[in-house]
């Protein structure tokens, strides 16, 4: 009897502890506001110069917010639309272009089939000079996205430059439809492949589109491409894994500081693809909402990831409204996969006093089983099951990107050659590399080498230890030959200079999607894919812990991006 009494005694003496701490940070919270309104007021009526009141409010809250993490965020009235665009609807009215800054200057940079900008035949390459009258020079991303975009149906005119000729272009906004799956379709040797962007409003919806066209074929295996995808909306992650898991089973678990952000979702439907082998496809820029979909469907041995580490954001966001029509957007649970697992990568709870933030240490990592009791990890993304060694750009390439020469050499190439016969099968030949190389000869394409920045720190160290007049001529000597060295690096890099020159040129025919088919070719991690599924006996070992972690090419420390 003595024990249920100090049991009611213990729960009731814990229920008034929680309500204290309850009241007293809303003491806190009251206090503060009344601080922080004092001081707006304050310093709007008596500082020495004009104050802009909101923009003084929003650099307090950004700074507030800048304290937490990345991803939350207070939106003002004025961003909301731009806000839904980026993390909601796929739906806009705009003209259909892209474009890209060179040297100050606004030139389009790719056309979208079917939309107004291609059917007033504005052409990559095009200099974008006036907007509705408004001179574009000098004006930002944001505002000339503002003179772009507007409801369906109303008119823009636009003054284009083109081969030193003024050209004026009416058009009409259309509402611009931005797919979730910008590609799908069989890829040769009986693979299906989706090509998954986002996750917003409808991907699931698009994807399982997808997935029943290509079970059509009957594909011997399906491959989902998350690459470079910085995720979106959880409820689609979660509806894309039940397309390939039974019914009732757990995807993610969300674990908030608020018990009622603590949520568990599991598969609600009958799946479309049970029983087809699936390779999900990841890398480094694959977030938040990708690596539910690719840890989820690992741990529940439903697929094999291939690719490079995930990027690492455990984290979940949820919107809430303000007063006159803003919003924030606050981080409130971190997921958890079937096994268990968070992979956030990094600590915003616990920065080093000069407030950087750090990765979680090496000893916080933890070992997971998946159904199967394969080995699976905590922290710093998901590890794919087989890693592709990662293409790094070299210097030279990295430095025409940076210029715009195959952009710039694409547009001429789209002047004076016909259609290529296929994307799927277009390469330059060696006279139209050659070209290429020629017309680089008046442009301005210095860049330092890896050696050459090696060099250059060696030379620093020799100074700060007295040792320059020792060794002068030597470092001379080597900056001499690494600079004859350089003139090689056409040569030397012609394979990946090729592929950016093709990437670039192919998109001026075909498109986005000429652009995704014509890279088929080189895909490393499509290949790899591909020969997994005429392996079977791999694929089992892999599934059942004996393959996985296989890098193919020279080893790779971490290939995730920082945040």
């Amino acid at each position: 009897m003595k024990k249920v009494k100090y049991g009611i005694i213990a729960v009731v003496f814990g229920v008034a502890i929680l309500s204290f701490s309850f009241k007293e940070d809303l003491f806190l919270v009251s206090k503060n506001l009344d601080i922080f309104a004092s001081l707006y007021k304050e310093i709007n009526i008596n500082y020495v110069d004009e104050t802009n009141a909101p923009q003084l409010m929003k650099t307090g809250i950004d700074a507030m917010l800048d304290s937490l993490d990345p991803y939350t965020e207070y939106i003002p009235e004025s961003e909301i639309e731009d806000y839904k665009l980026k993390y909601v609807s796929t739906q806009f009215g705009g003209i259909g272009a892209s474009t890209v800054f060179i040297d100050g200057k606004l030139f389009v940079n790719e056309v979208s089939e079917n939309y107004p900008a291609f059917k007033s035949e504005i052409k990559p390459g095009d200099q974008l000079v006036k907007i509705n009258g408004n001179i574009i020079l000098g004006k930002d991303r944001n505002q000339i996205s503002q003179l772009l975009r507007g409801p369906k149906g109303t008119a823009v005119d636009l003054v284009i430059l083109r081969e030193g000729k003024e050209i004026l272009k009416k058009l009409v906004r259309e509402e611009i439809k931005q797919p979730n799956v910008s590609y799908s379709g069989m890829v040769g040797d009986g693979i299906g492949y989706i090509k998954l962007d986002k996750f917003l409003e409808n991907s699931a919806q698009e994807v399982k589109d997808a997935l029943l066209s290509i079970n059509k074929e009957n594909p011997k295996g399906v491959v989902l491409d998350l690459r470079n995808n910085g995720g979106g909306i959880l409820q689609e992650a979660v509806k894309i894994v039940n397309l390939f898991i039974n019914k009732d089973q757990l995807v993610v678990t969300q674990k908030g500081k608020n018990v009622d952000k603590t949520i568990t979702y599991k598969t609600v439907l009958a799946p479309v693809s049970i029983s087809v082998p699936l390779v999900v496809l990841v890398n480094g820029n694959s977030a938040s909402a990708s690596e539910i979909v690719a840890g989820s469907l690992q741990d529940l041995d439903r697929a094999i990831v291939i690719g490079q580490r995930s990027y690492g954001k455990g984290l979940v966001q949820q919107t809430f409204s303000l007063p006159y029509n803003s919003l924030v957007k606050v981080t409130v649970a971190k997921y958890y996969t079937p096994s268990g697992r968070c992979i956030q990568k990094l600590d915003y709870a616990h920065r080093t006093e000069a407030g950087a933030v750090q990765q979680f240490a090496d000893s916080t990592v933890a070992v997971y089983q998946t159904k199967a009791g394969r080995n699976v990890y905590s922290g710093n993304g998901v590890y794919p099951d087989m890693v592709i060694n990662v293409m790094k750009l070299s210097p030279i390439t990295i430095s025409m990107i940076n210029k715009s020469l195959f952009f710039n050499y694409a547009n001429q190439f789209k002047k004076e050659k016909t259609t290529p016969a296929s994307a799927k099968t277009f390469q330059i030949t060696d006279a139209d590399y050659s070209a290429f190389a020629n017309s680089l000869a008046d442009k301005d394409l210095t860049y330092l080498s890896r050696t050459e920045r090696l060099l250059s720190d060696l030379r620093l160290e020799a100074e700060k230890e007295n040792k320059s007049a020792e060794v002068k001529a030597d470092l001379e000597n080597l900056k001499y030959k690494l600079t004859s060295s350089k003139k090689s690096d056409l040569s030397i890099h012609k394979s990946e200079i090729k592929q950016m020159l093709e990437t670039q040129i192919i998109s001026r025919y075909f498109y986005e999607k000429g652009r995704i088919e014509q890279s088929f070719q080189y895909d490393k991690e499509l290949a790899a894919a591909k020969s997994l599924f005429n392996n079977q006996a791999q694929m089992l070992a892999i599934l059942k812990g004996d393959g996985n972690y296989k890098v193919i090419g020279k080893p790779i420390k971490d290939t995730a991006s920082i945040d």
